[in-house]
């Protein structure tokens, strides 16, 4: 199929897919009239083309000779191939559509007047290497210094990069919709956080107004429905990125990469905003008091204890603790039910994956009371030894404790099968939670866990707030760990009688704009569609996996089957503190260190690793720049 010929994708040209997302636009409540443009878009469409300044996630290195330089940008459909089901497989004539030029296919580009819509380059032949694209973000302002010795990242196929097929492409385009802007104020006023993302799909019966022609050739316009897809609704990196101001920043003169998400993650401008309108409008200690702030901020901080619930699936809100963090939560299930319920010769079981945190208090309270710590092995993937945990368990196991994704390698843990079999044992079962709220869903109820425990800030919700769920009847029998306001009933000097959870675990005042914070980061992940990032993260990780192989000398830590969006990798030659050093210089922020995990580290004989750990808000170009600084550190060559 000739680039330039449109009718193999049954597309519209350029003027008249403008004309249709006009016609869109206006039939929308509160749509701009005729010649306006909604804040943020650009003239007459609904994001169908990647800003020349963000990089998409379909983005892939060009290799030119044997160094990789600036990626190939396709039009940004906000598609992932994990989200959307492919109907037929990827065909040729639609990667020649989405790497054609903007003139070719009918879609804007840089000389259609569209403002900060790039033109595309034309399409590499099967087995070619694809040309190089400036209108994305640049590797190296300097190619030519940076080709001396450096191996290409890959061999690219264009039929292999992970584009959506005729019928793919049909369904995405349906699926546009245009994003709203929002008064901050009016919208933390009504509840209602202000997003730069799509606010809602188009609905089923109405394909982009009920455009015809964008099917592929032959078939009829079908009915579309996101929702039969799990869509929450599809999100567009580039407008997510928006979302976060942090972003925006740069560092030694580089734009901030931001692959330090296992440590903590980055806040979304609406729970800045709305922490920032708690202090202005609601701040005052909670329950008691008889006065109009204080019934404003104990309605926002049970509100954001009823969103904790709703995101965990837990039975009740009472089942939900306020704490400072992961590390409290646990050490708070160790010092009260673990002090009056572990005995000398008892056994607490726990995996070679955990962070100190999930090891220290165990060891603490086993030196207490006799009992003993017993660890289930890994293989050399870093994924937990089933089998071998089977043996650990017996009538003497009281407790197993075990993280669900392990922060240094990114391995995720059969945990429902673990909790299933620590239960059969007869043992009680904490789930640490703290790197896998973020990437999947996590039901209390069907892990059937006793507790699970995590961080707001590992949400993009703020620091010192966390949260430890419990079954409200465990709960309720374990005696309080810290004594004063809000945890009592009524205290005389000869005895004091306890609140049931969760206000017995919640002693003095709490961290209560924080809280309220978690809340706002639980309501933008939740619009987002935690299975939308899922998706989104699987695909960037494997992405970055497959490319990262090819650096000399790397040697990836944690290789398991099942990962979240963590790479753990030792350099030959080099120091893990000098490859973050490098790294820092182009403004890429990454974990180098033992990251609280040292056992698991030292299982694979390494004291530490560089750890990139990416998020929903990471991009294939940023991946590209971190792999070409790799290169260019192991060539022994300085970026000019």
């Amino acid at each position: 199929m000739s680039t330039s010929d449109l009718t193999g994708l049954g597309l519209p040209d350029a003027q008249a897919l403008a004309q249709l997302a006009n016609q869109f636009f206006t039939a929308l409540p509160g749509a701009p009239v005729q010649g306006q443009v909604p804040a943020g878009l650009p003239s007459g469409l609904s994001h169908l083309g990647t800003p020349a300044s963000a990089a998409h996630p379909f983005a892939v290195p060009n290799v030119t000779g044997n160094t990789p330089t600036a990626p190939i940008t396709a039009p940004d459909t906000g598609y992932s191939p994990s989200v959307v089901p492919s109907a037929a497989p990827a065909s040729s004539g639609a990667a020649s559509a989405l790497v054609a030029s903007g003139t070719q296919a009918g879609l804007p580009g840089a000389s259609t007047g569209y403002e900060g819509l790039p033109s595309l380059p034309p399409v590499a032949s099967p087995g070619s290497v694809p040309p190089s694209f400036s209108g994305d973000l640049p590797l190296d302002a300097n190619p030519a210094a940076t080709t001396s010795g450096i191996q290409p990242a890959l061999t690219l196929n264009p039929l292999d990069w992970g584009l959506p097929s005729d019928a793919e492409l049909s369904e995405l385009i349906a699926l546009r919709s245009p994003s709203r802007s929002v008064d901050p104020g009016h919208a933390l006023a009504s509840g209602v956080p202000s997003f730069y993302f799509l606010d809602h799909g188009v609905p089923a019966s109405t394909p982009l107004g009920g455009a015809p022609g964008l099917n592929a050739p032959g078939q009829a316009a079908q009915p579309l429905s996101p929702q039969a897809h799990g869509f929450k609704p599809p999100f567009d990196v580039n407008l997510v990125r928006r979302d976060f101001p942090i972003l925006r920043e740069t560092v030694n003169g580089r734009p901030l990469v931001w692959f330090d998400n296992a440590a903590t993650t980055q806040k979304p401008q609406s729970v800045i905003d709305r922490v920032a309108y708690f202090y202005e409008h609601e701040n005052s200690n909670i329950h008691r008091a008889a006065h109009e702030l204080a019934a404003r901020a104990t309605d926002a901080y049970e509100g954001a204890r009823e969103k904790v619930r709703a995101f965990l699936h837990a039975r009740s809100v009472n089942e939900i603790v306020f704490v400072r963090g992961t590390t409290e939560a646990i050490n708070l299930v160790a010092k009260t039910w673990g002090k009056a319920n572990i005995r000398e010769g008892d056994e607490i079981v726990i995996s070679w994956l955990e962070h100190h945190a999930n090891i220290v208090p165990w060891q603490q309270l086993c030196a207490v009371t006799g009992a003993k710590l017993r660890v289930i092995p890994v293989d050399e993937d870093g994924q937990v030894l089933l089998d071998e945990y089977a043996k650990l368990l017996g009538p003497r196991t009281k407790l197993v404790s075990f993280t669900q994704v392990s922060n240094a390698l990114g391995t995720v843990t059969p945990a429902k099968q673990m909790v299933a079999m620590a239960r059969s044992a007869g043992a009680k079962v904490l789930v640490d939670g703290a790197q896998s709220v973020s990437h999947m869903r996590v039901d209390v109820t069907d892990l059937d866990c006793d507790w699970l425990v995590f961080s707001g800030h590992k949400l993009f919700g703020p620091t010192g707030i966390g949260v430890l769920y419990g079954k409200e009847t465990l709960l309720n029998e374990t005696p309080p760990w810290q004594g004063g306001g809000n945890m009592i009933k009524d205290v005389t000097f000869e005895h004091t009688q306890y609140h049931d959870a969760p206000g017995r675990f919640e002693a003095g005042t709490g961290n209560i704009a924080d809280a309220v914070g978690l809340g706002a980061a639980i309501d933008y992940v939740t619009r987002l569609g935690i299975e939308n990032i899922g998706a989104y993260e699987h695909q960037l990780l494997a992405y970055a996996t497959r490319v990262i192989k090819d650096v000399p000398g790397i040697r990836l830590i944690g290789t398991a089957k099942d990962k979240a969006s963590v790479l753990s990798f030792t350099l030959k030659g080099f120091q893990t503190e000098e490859v973050g050093a490098a790294l820092n210089k182009e403004g890429i922020a990454v974990r180098s260190g033992h990251h609280c995990a040292q056992p698991i580290l030292r299982r694979f004989g390494v004291e530490g690793t560089v750890r990139p750990s990416l998020a929903f808000y990471n991009t294939c170009a940023e991946v590209d720049l971190l792999i070409a600084t790799l290169h260019r550190l192991t060539s022994g060559q300085r970026r000019v």
